[in-house]
């Protein structure tokens, strides 16, 4: 699944509106309605994390949905490399 349909899913499951979901979050609900329909790139770091709270989904996920890493891994981007690489050659 891409990001934008975990969140509609989720947010639709949740019967929450795409008007009343894109309020809670500050964006305009056309905004949002084009990153759930995959015609946006997931949205800034701040909105994915407001979106995971609302939704009740693990943070992490989100971001592996949006194909980067979270906000705590990019600040320590060096150590993530290395502990990748080490996991890699373990496991092979």
């Amino acid at each position: 699944m891409s990001f934008g349909s975990i969140v509609r899913s989720r947010r639709n499951d949740l019967a929450i509106g795409l008007n009343d979901f894109a309020e809670r979050i500050g964006v305009s609900p056309a905004y949002w309605s084009r990153i759930e329909r995959d015609r946006e790139k997931p949205p800034r770091d701040e909105l994915i994390e407001r979106t995971a709270a609302i939704l009740g989904v693990r943070l992490d996920e989100l971001f592996i949905e949006a194909e980067r890493l979270p906000p705590d891994m990019q600040r320590d981007i060096g150590s993530v490399v290395q502990v990748y690489r080490r996991m890699r050659a373990v496991h092979r």
